[in-house]
């Protein structure tokens, strides 16, 4: 996958992850880029080390599926780093 593509895959993969998690979380659309794009990177590992699968492909649901959680998983560490607490 290209380096333009990746960072394409990173901003939509943060963009669903900010919309999937409950609460208010800021940064715009810069935030949710980098958010995606380590993301994706943690996700692509995890997913190398528990499935054998990584983010290979930009037209592979595997992928898109590993660079969302790992987003997720990132807006949720970020939430307990910065002190943020949900709000409604």
């Amino acid at each position: 996958m290209g380096f333009l593509a990746f960072l394409l895959l990173g901003l939509i993969a943060g963009a669903i992850a900010k919309a999937i998690l409950p609460g208010r979380q800021g940064g715009g659309w810069l935030g949710a880029l980098v958010c995606g794009v380590i993301g994706a990177l943690l996700g692509g590992w995890l997913g190398s080390v528990l499935f054998g699968k990584g983010v290979d492909a930009f037209f592979d649901i595997g992928s898109w599926l590993l660079a969302i959680g790992g987003s997720l998983i990132v807006l949720i560490v970020w939430g307990f780093i910065s002190g943020r607490t949900r709000r409604d």
